[in-house]
């Protein structure tokens, strides 16, 4: 039976594709010719069908009983190989991929929003598939007619997972210490040896096969990134008419806080020497061609943070209907009845700000996704320049903006149910816990921040940030054509400028060589710079809801008031803070702690 939990709203998904994004002017270009509103809203019927009554019944089940590691192999909970059949057969992993290679081509506009019920609905369920489909395109991208042949069609078929493999025990983040190494031979393959851990969907018992597309440096290769090149190392090989172990195995499984019925796990390569593992791309541009799957999964791991904000500001919603306490302020009369937990202001305002979070990311990511159709589809050079620029820039803000502010928005939601809110037997505790991975998962928010302020903004003499303030204000034109509230676009408008000229100070002061003075407050830069991407989607979705006069209309126009009013004015003292390069921890002893 379907869940009482709608894990998003249909109706506002609806609202973003058709009223605020456009899809259906997507079918225009080439590339989704086949495609119409028709064939959209299937995709997300049949999404949204699996994700009610096969993902999310599976939730709880899978979160109790996570992967364990018997002799050897991984083992995860048997309701996954069902689950895994359905993503397969209804085409998940391939859904944007062109039909050469079995996919839908759909774009991705649309099917970001209809994955995002799958990951409502069971996230580490749909982890595997989302690994599965950015292993297989990067493969697809960069391999030659024999990898594809031999790793990617496997893959899209959903006949073997696939695993991004970076991480190391020494280096963590810092792929520029990257040590597994990779010995030539003279048989059109390499030897591998090297340990890896966090391997997410690194082993288990669900599919025939795994492919790690591992990092690793091949003999004589210069040091630091320059000298990382990209394999092919799946666990089972063929050799004749036989499949053979490849010499690829788990040391350990990682114990969670959350993401629970996804295993992580640490590898080890080539015990025995005898890890074979195919070169993708060419030598020593590994790094250059995984960066396609990284920035693929940061925008996922967005999606999937909201998600898991979406389906935990629908539980605490229908609890604050339901669950009576308390009586409305004023009121003395204890004779008189409860009310229910929605009566009362301070529940409402939790409600409304977990409102504004969730679907002010969920447009965010929608609109980012739009940018990457455009990017690579769009037949003018100049619109598909100009939208690479924008999804470049969107990306740090689109990955970290639902992991942190959605740790807040779960947390609401727990606070919402009291006391039931931080025991097991109800759900939003176990939603807490998967989101904290978010804020880490692809690139630490640090990581994001970095890549914002010392990368994205200033690149091209600030081209991007041009282009997203010509985007910005378009959008606040608008919304004053359609009767937006005028002194809340020009809240929008004067934050942007706000943050252009701050983009520019800190930009010269890296220009002069102060690395330290610009960054380091990157975090703070990266929080402003979302909070008022986030305010310019409620202006988009204002200006798109103008003028009528029902309950969502009016829901769309005070989550976008509520935003504007509370959180735009926390600009103005971040940008301070990255102004003065505040010191009290960056000229910090550590000694001193």
């Amino acid at each position: 039976m379907p869940s009482a939990n709608p894990l998003i709203s249909d109706r506002f998904v609806d609202f973003l594709l058709y009223d605020v994004l456009d899809a259906p002017s997507l079918a225009a270009l080439p590339a989704f010719a086949d495609h119409e509103r028709e064939t959209f809203d299937l995709w997300l019927g049949a999404c949204r069908r699996l994700a009610r009554e096969v993902l999310f019944p599976t939730y709880r089940a899978m979160d109790e009983a996570p992967p364990r590691l018997e002799g050897g192999q991984v083992r995860v909970h048997p309701a996954m190989r069902a689950i895994w059949k359905e993503l397969a057969e209804l085409g998940v992993i391939a859904s944007t991929r062109p039909a050469s290679v079995g996919g839908q081509q759909l774009p991705l506009t649309v099917s970001t929003l209809a994955s995002a019920y799958l990951m409502a609905g069971n996230l580490s369920a749909y982890g595997y598939a989302g690994l599965t489909t950015g292993a297989a395109h990067l493969i697809e991208a960069f391999g030659d007619a024999w990898t594809k042949q031999t790793f990617m069609a496997p893959l899209y078929e959903g006949r073997w997972t696939g695993t991004m493999t970076l991480t190391e025990p020494q280096a963590g983040s810092s792929l520029a210490d990257v040590q597994t190494r990779a010995t030539r031979t003279d048989q059109g393959h390499f030897l591998l040896r090297g340990a890896k851990i966090f391997i997410s969907g690194g082993d288990h018992d669900v599919t025939e096969n795994v492919v790690h597309l591992v990092l690793a440096r091949i003999d004589g290769a210069p040091p630091g990134t320059k000298g990382i090149s990209l394999f092919a190392v799946p666990k089972r090989r063929r050799e004749g008419d036989a499949w053979v172990d490849n010499d690829v195995s788990i040391s350990g499984v990682i114990h969670k806080i959350g993401w629970k019925g996804l295993p992580s796990v640490a590898l080890a390569l080539g015990d025995r020497n005898d890890c074979h593992g195919w070169l993708i791309g060419t030598e020593n541009s590994g790094l250059r061609c995984m960066f396609q799957m990284m920035n693929e999964a940061r925008l996922m791991v967005g999606v999937n943070a909201t998600a898991t904000a979406s389906v935990a500001y629908h539980e605490s919603l229908a609890y604050a209907r339901e669950r009576t306490q308390g009586r409305p302020l004023g009121v003395v009369d204890a004779t008189t009845p409860p009310v229910p937990l929605v009566e009362h202001a301070d529940v409402r305002r939790m409600l409304l700000r977990q409102k504004a979070i969730v679907e002010g990311a969920l447009c965010l990511l929608a609109t980012s996704a739009k940018y990457a159709d455009l990017a690579e589809h769009a037949t003018d050079p100049s619109l598909r320049e100009r939208s690479r620029l924008l999804l470049d820039l969107l990306t740090p803000m689109a990955k970290s903006f639902p992991a942190e502010y959605g740790f807040e928005s779960n947390a609401l939601a727990v606070q919402i149910h009291g006391g039931y809110g931080y025991s097991s037997e109800y759900l939003p505790e176990s939603w807490l816990r998967d989101q904290k991975l978010n804020s880490i998962h692809e690139g630490t928010t640090g990581i994001q921040s970095l890549d914002l302020l010392g990368r994205k903004v200033v690149a091209g003499g600030g081209a991007a940030i041009m282009t997203w303030r010509e985007e910005i204000l378009a959008d606040c034109a608008r919304a004053d054509e359609a009767g937006v509230d005028r002194a809340r676009t020009q809240s929008v408008r004067d934050a942007l400028e706000r943050v252009v000229a701050l983009t520019g100070a800190l930009g010269a002061r890296g220009m002069k060589g102060d690395v330290n003075g610009m960054l380091a407050h990157s975090a703070d830069y990266l929080q402003l710079a979302s909070i008022l991407a986030i305010a310019w989607m409620w202006t988009r979705m204002s200006a798109a809801i103008a003028g009528r006069d029902e309950a969502f209309a009016r829901g769309i126009e005070r989550a976008a008031m509520y935003w504007i009013a509370t959180e735009v004015p926390r600009i103005e003292v971040l940008a301070r803070l990255c102004e003065s390069a505040e010191p009290s921890y960056v000229g910090l002893d550590p000694a001193d702690l």
